[in-house]
């Protein structure tokens, strides 16, 4: 058990959600579609929900009347998913949605009994290891294909680079990887450990890059982006601030002004349904 759940406020995620949805990789959609036989409306549950951000990506691309869980630890974040719900689907059809107070660490295999999609988004670099597996053995119970999206790999690039960069990214993937008193988040690490996960329950599994790329038509997200990344650099490295005094103001000019841009590097897994 974690004693300090990690918390996206809502700024942060409608400010990324553009980014987000430009960033997934739609040929996995293409899958998903190919191979969907409902036999009535499309239950899709997606797990640590946000604002709701994947189901306003996704319902629209995927055919047939809905039907979405959308579960979420944090109150504050479920009316905000519910108030800005996808109406309709690919063909028209009706898209209803309902919300669900929970932690999906804590999510038993029964909650997603009559599954036909599972999705999550931004979600597998804040579990432990231990989380990560309880969730993989939640998601193989009903036999439907897993759709997880947008997580991070370590890998970020800064244009233009800076000597300084490689060392804030090596200090930010630490901070990633700490241990929040309950178990060490696996960050970078997520995506791998993830694809083992279900390749050792039998499932198959498609991995496609899906980057982040800011540009000078992003100030505001790219600003964001690297405030936070510098934030927790330095927690994790009080001693950057004394290394690169003059680095983040240098940096945050740059991106105040369009003159920076950014690839942050995420991988987007399918699991196929057996």
């Amino acid at each position: 058990m974690t004693t300090e759940p990690v918390r996206a406020g809502s700024d942060w995620l409608t400010l990324r959600e553009p980014a987000d949805a430009a960033a997934r990789d739609v040929g996995l959609v293409e899958q998903i579609r190919a191979g969907l036989r409902p036999t009535g409306a499309l239950e899709v549950h997606d797990l640590g929900c946000g604002t709701g951000s994947m189901a306003r990506w996704l319902a629209p691309q995927l055919p047939g009347p809905q039907r979405w869980a959308l579960y979420d630890r944090d109150a504050e974040l479920l009316p905000l998913a519910a108030g800005n719900a996808p109406q309709r689907a690919a063909d028209g059809a009706d898209v209803s949605i309902r919300t669900h107070r929970l932690d999906i660490t804590r999510l038993d295999r029964g909650r997603l009994a009559g599954a036909a999609l599972v999705t999550a988004s931004a979600l597998l670099d804040m579990l432990t290891a231990v989380e990560l597996d309880r969730l993989v053995a939640s998601c193989v119970a009903p036999g439907c294909p897993v759709l997880l999206t947008l997580t991070v790999t370590g890998r970020v690039d800064l244009d233009p680079p800076d000597p300084v960069d490689l060392m804030v990214g090596d200090a930010f993937d630490a901070h990633q990887r700490r241990d929040r008193g309950g178990g060490q988040l696996l960050g970078p690490d997520a995506v791998q450990a993830a694809a083992d996960g279900f390749r050792r329950r039998g499932r198959d599994v498609v991995v496609r890059p899906s980057p982040w790329r800011l540009g000078p038509d992003q100030t505001g997200l790219v600003s964001a982006w690297f405030e936070g990344w510098w934030a927790a650099a330095c927690e994790q490295r009080p001693d950057l601030a004394e290394v690169a005094p003059s680095y983040a103001r240098r940096r945050l000019d740059e991106a105040a002004g369009g003159r920076l841009s950014v690839t942050v590097h995420h991988e987007d897994l399918l699991v196929l349904p057996t």
